[in-house]
Parts: C-alpha cells; structure tokens; sequence
C-alpha cells in the first residue's frame, strides 16, 4: 500500500468525522439556545419551531436525493460543496437581522447537512479496505453520538 493512500485515506476519515461530528452539534446545540433567540428576535413558539423543524424537514428532504446526485457528479464534489453551502448558512444565520432570514438559512443549513451526511459514509466504504470499513464506520457513527451528546452541554455556554 502506498504513502499516499494511506494519507487519503486518513484525510477522507478527519474531514468525514468532522462534518459528522459538526451537523448534529450544531443541531442539537441550537435548542438550548431558542429562548435567547425567541427574546432577540420577539419569536412567538410557533416561529421557534420553525427555526428547528426548517433545518430537520430540509435536511430529510434532500438526503436521499443528494446521495444519488453524488452517485452522478461525485460524491467528493458534492460533499465539499455540502460543507461550503453549511459553512456560508452558518455565517448567515449568525447575521440575521429577522426570523425569516434566520429560518431561511437554516433551510440552507439543512441543505448542505443533507448534501454532506448522504456523502460522508459512502466516501469512507469506497477509500477504505473492507478489513477496516468496520474501525472507521465506528469512529465516524462515534462523532455523530458525540456531537449530539456535545451539543446541548456547549451550546448553552
């Protein structure tokens, strides 16, 4: 097996494991977080339901769709382009001047959640060999817990 490979392969899990740690964090962080936001921007409940049910309803929405996109145009583009479009979301709703642009990137949130976690697993089964599919498929549904677990304790800090 060549250096090379093994730099790959170890480059494709640190980038998976980290989009499958960031996406549940920061969606399961952002619930302690509702009445901070519910102040901020005079959100009833109903409109801060919104702001999770958008990201969950669009992320569901487009797994599917975007796995087999992935399967046509590559599932590295297609995660890549994931991560920007989550990354760019994330700096929008950090700008949000009122609930509808909040709720509109977390819409695009979802989005790009959805484009990478279809992605993230199918690009770990295809670089790794079978006899250490089961090591990495294990580190990668770790970060998953784990950002899940870690999102409520530092979201609140």
């Amino acid at each position: 097996m060549a250096i090379k490979d093994v730099a790959n392969r170890k480059t494709a899990l640190i980038v998976t494991t980290l989009g499958a740690f960031i996406i549940p964090f920061m969606g399961s962080s952002i619930n302690i977080a509702l009445p901070s936001i519910g102040k901020e921007f005079d959100m009833d409940a109903l409109m801060l339901g919104w702001v999770t049910t958008s990201y969950l309803l669009t992320s569901a929405m487009f797994l599917i769709p975007f796995g087999r996109i992935a399967d046509i145009y590559g599932r590295k583009r297609i995660f890549r382009l994931g991560f920007l479009i989550y990354t760019l979301a994330s700096f929008l709703a950090t700008l949000s001047t009122s609930p509808y642009v909040l709720i509109t990137s977390r819409v695009f949130q979802g989005v790009g959640a959805s484009m990478t976690f279809s992605n993230g697993v199918a690009i770990l089964t295809s670089v790794y060999p079978v006899g250490e599919k089961g090591k990495v498929l294990g580190i990668n549904v770790a970060a998953v817990y784990a950002g899940l677990s870690c999102g409520p304790l530092l979201g609140g800090c």
